[in-house]
């Protein structure tokens, strides 16, 4: 059996992208040799391939290729996945989503890796009507994307069932440093004091900072515990929007106005502008999932994975935003 403190080959899926080059820096620090496989380079490609990572462009749905990067690895770490995909067909996200992640574990099988974790997605659970949500919270995907998630967390159970090491992670909403598009319209708005409210801001929040996220991910790798099961992984506080905004305001040194909006004008103009761009084959600017943020609950209970995998969240809100702020003035995405 590979130790945890042993030298390993680790295959990351999505290891570009924000969660992932997170993820492939910590295991490089740890002497960890790292194979990534990614569909695009991302904007820290060249940093990781200094670092040593060994980065190959491709897809999840490549078999061929997903047979030769499996090869000789002790652990994969499954982040790869089609999201926020507007205008594309629903067979893209079954494509990426359910059958790339069967490959990866036929290969993964074939090949007796030891540890495998499947990045899955609190959104899983949908709109939580009883915050917060346990991992055994009724299922409710509110969209395609997270559907197709939780059929790959099926496909997973396929594998557990036939003797696979594998973890099931959820992750709250994840934000911090090197994330270009996630916080940055939240502190964006709050950064100009004045911040417009779709709703009555009483929907609930979770917020996830990456490296809280990267401990679990690390935790699910090494535990015991965690073989065939599934956690939630959040920060220890989720918050109301109106708090979530007040505190983003206080850790920038920020008094934030909020002003309250009607949220039904929002939705139907994310529809039209969704409608619009149907046929141009190009994102939205505005589209229905992304507004659905004011309205709907997200809050949850992490404490299986305190209990199981000894997860304890390090970084709290106002240093995880006050990194992420740090992060975005020094590369100019704030003015």
């Amino acid at each position: 059996m590979v130790q945890a403190n042993s030298k390993q080959r680790i295959l990351v899926t999505g290891g570009t992208g924000f969660t992932g080059a997170h993820l492939v820096r910590r295991l490089i620090s740890k002497g960890h040799e790292v194979v990534v496989l990614d569909n695009k380079k991302g904007i820290v490609y060249d940093d990781l391939v200094g670092l040593g990572a060994e980065i190959n462009i491709g897809s999840i749905t490549d078999k061929k290729l997903i047979e030769e990067l499996v090869s000789g690895c002790d652990t994969v770490h499954h982040l790869a996945a089609a999201f926020r995909e507007i205008n594309v067909p629903k067979a893209f996200y079954w494509d990426v989503n359910v059958n790339g992640t069967r490959y990866l574990l036929e290969a993964s099988e074939k090949n007796k890796v030891n540890r495998f974790v499947y990045c899955s997605t609190c959104g899983v659970h949908g709109d939580v009507e009883n915050p917060p949500a346990a991992e055994d919270a009724p299922i409710t995907p509110a969209d395609y994307y997270q559907l197709t998630k939780y059929e790959g967390e099926k496909v997973a159970h396929e594998f557990i069932e036939r003797g696979m090491k594998i973890s099931i992670l959820r992750p709250a909403a994840i934000y911090g440093p090197e994330d270009p598009e996630r916080w940055l319209m939240l502190i964006k708005r709050v950064s100009a004091g004045r911040f417009l409210m779709f709703g009555d801001g009483k929907a609930t929040y979770h917020p996830l900072y990456i490296d809280n996220l990267i401990d679990a991910f690390e935790l699910s790798a090494e535990k015991e515990e965690a073989i065939g099961q599934t956690y939630l992984i959040a920060d220890d506080d989720y918050y109301q929007l109106n708090d979530l905004v007040t505190e983003i305001g206080s850790a920038l040194n920020i008094d934030v106005d909020i002003i309250h909006l009607p949220f039904t004008p929002l939705w139907v103009a994310a529809a039209l502008t969704e409608a619009v761009y149907l046929p141009l084959k190009s994102n939205p600017p505005l589209f229905r999932r992304r507004v659905d943020w004011f309205r709907q609950n997200r809050a949850f209970d992490i404490t299986k994975a305190k209990d199981e995998l000894g997860y304890n969240p390090q970084i709290d809100l106002h240093t995880g935003i006050e990194r992420t702020n740090d992060w975005y003035l020094e590369n100019g995405y704030l003015g």
